[in-house]
């Protein structure tokens, strides 16, 4: 038995995972039978709910868990339990600092300096050549988010522009937007969303706003590319979770089977989404 465990089952990312999931398991067929199940706390990230699902994955004979871990030391000890059972790991997008058989992610560091380069021009093409710049950010132990903002403040070093103090909304939508709105009335020049509901909260709160604010983001889902289609937001880094739970179960069927694994990291890339490229 394979269980799928994400952060939540609402984001549009974790949708794809495990759409992902379910199409690799319909190839699969054929070779191997796999009992699949996709858990997630209900109430959005929850690091106590998120243990629980794996105690629960456990009890239910789960063989291999896929896991996006909500930071990288909260599930240790449970997983740590598990693992001591006889449960697989493997991590998708979010790692914790425990080994296991592989990890499907994007370069969020990487991913972090293409957003800050993209708002650096487009800030520079209003004649834009110093301010200060928001970050709203899930929070700090989402080790995911923390890289990808990592690799935007590097985007911004040895500028005339201000990386002020990340703000957390704990990948909120209504949250993430109070955040925006208070940093526009501050007076910043753009705000970098870390995630779905962040990055919709900032499109929200810019959509709101008389003043021009560069907006660039993370993540996709109708909303957010309508933010883009509206001119709300620059662009946003889309991810490609879909890969994550396809490739996710490809490896799984190999650990169940006893056969190594091509790579201990895979990079599932990135793709940058704008107003050229919203519609394609």
């Amino acid at each position: 038995m394979v269980y799928l465990v994400t952060m939540d089952q609402m984001d549009m990312p974790w949708v794809a995972v495990d759409e992902g999931c379910r199409d690799a398991i319909s190839e699969l067929a054929g070779d191997i039978t796999i009992d699949y199940r996709w858990d997630a706390p209900t109430d959005g990230k929850n690091d106590v709910g998120q243990m629980e699902i794996i105690n629960n994955a456990v009890a239910n004979g789960a063989d291999l868990i896929l896991m996006a871990s909500n930071g990288p030391d909260t599930q240790v000890a449970t997983i740590q339990e598990a693992a001591d059972k006889g449960v697989k790991f493997i991590y998708v997008d979010s790692p914790a600092n425990f080994d296991a058989y592989q990890i499907l992610a994007t370069d969020n560091v990487a991913a972090g300096t293409t957003a800050g380069n993209a708002m650096m021009e487009a800030l520079k093409a209003e004649g834009i050549e110093s301010g200060d710049i928001g970050v709203v950010n899930v929070n700090p132990a989402t080790a995911s988010t923390m890289m990808r903002e990592n690799g935007f403040r590097a985007a911004f070093e040895g500028t005339d522009y201000n990386v002020l103090e990340s703000q957390y909304g704990e990948g909120q939508v209504a949250m993430s937007q109070e955040i925006a709105v208070n940093l526009i009335t501050q007076g910043v020049v753009g705000i970098f969303g870390t995630n779905e509901g962040g990055t919709t909260g900032v499109g929200n709160a810019i959509a709101e706003s008389s003043r021009k604010v560069i907006g660039v983001g993370f993540d996709k889902s109708d909303a957010i590319l309508e933010h883009i289609r509206s001119g709300n937001l620059l662009c946003t880094m889309a991810q490609n979770p879909y890969v994550m739970g396809y490739e996710g179960i490809k490896s799984a069927a190999k650990v169940l089977k006893g056969e190594a694994l091509d790579a201990a990291v895979l990079d599932t890339g990135v793709s940058v989404i704008d107003a050229a490229t919203v519609d394609n």
